[in-house]
């Protein structure tokens, strides 16, 4: 069986004794934060179907069946799926990493050629349009399918208007994390906009500008495996994320 942080759950291991205790510690599991879960690794538990039983090994069940029942436990970490927002050089660089990671990737780009199936064969969505017509089309729960979104348009002012347009309605330390490619020169005269905008200065600082590691990454494929593995090193480091 599985459960999701959100309650939702599939399958079933029989029993209502034992899928109680189950599904009370899976979820036992999901609360302890994704840090604890890695260090501790899974669990296995050994359930004996006798509400009599007794010995340290194992745990009873209000149950007259008899036997035992051994469960390994575990939690999944969904992989990363990420919107690139700008589909030139550095984007489909950043899709083959995606590929290549087994991660999923989107794209949106306000010309439909560089948000198309053959630039971007293995893309999970393709969206060629204005900016007004993606955000529309959105909201904070839909945009939570992404773990992150990346800014990577041809042309600032486009950046510009989808990083006000999503800011303002995200929810922060929640998905999708929220980044831009450029300068800090270009990032001071976004957040002096965004605040000038009503939007809060905690929402402004929590997006990252300029992303990726500082490897001294030059190229697009360099930029590419640098903003990729930051996003690696916040995957593996922040149980906050929902």
């Amino acid at each position: 069986m599985a459960i999701t942080e959100k309650g939702a759950r599939f399958g079933t291991v029989g029993g209502a004794g034992l899928e109680m205790k189950v599904e009370n510690a899976l979820q036992g599991m999901l609360n302890g934060g994704r840090q604890e879960v890695r260090k501790k690794g899974g669990r296995v538990e050994t359930f004996v179907l006798y509400k009599d039983a007794k010995g340290e090994e194992a745990i009873p069940l209000d149950s007259l069946c008899g036997g035992r029942v051994t469960v390994a436990m575990e939690v999944m970490d969904p992989m990363p799926h990420i919107l690139i927002a700008g589909g030139g050089h550095v984007g489909r660089a950043v899709a083959i990493v995606c590929d290549t990671l087994g991660w999923s990737h989107s794209v949106f780009d306000v010309r439909s050629e560089y948000a198309d199936g053959d630039r971007f064969p293995f893309a999970s969505e393709l969206h060629a349009g204005s900016v007004p017509e993606f955000l529309d089309g959105e909201d904070s729960e839909s945009m939570a399918r992404f773990s992150d979104v990346l800014l990577l348009g041809h042309d600032w002012a486009i950046d510009q208007e989808i990083l006000l347009g999503l800011v303002g309605s995200l929810n922060i330390g929640r998905r999708p994390r929220v980044g831009a490619i450029g300068s800090t020169v270009k990032w001071n005269a976004f957040r002096d906009s965004a605040i000038s905008a009503g939007i809060t200065e905690e929402s402004v600082d929590s997006v990252r500008c300029p992303i990726g590691l500082d490897i001294g990454a030059d190229s697009p494929e360099e930029i590419a495996i640098a903003v990729c593995a930051e996003i690696m090193a916040l995957e593996k480091k922040d149980d906050s994320l929902d």
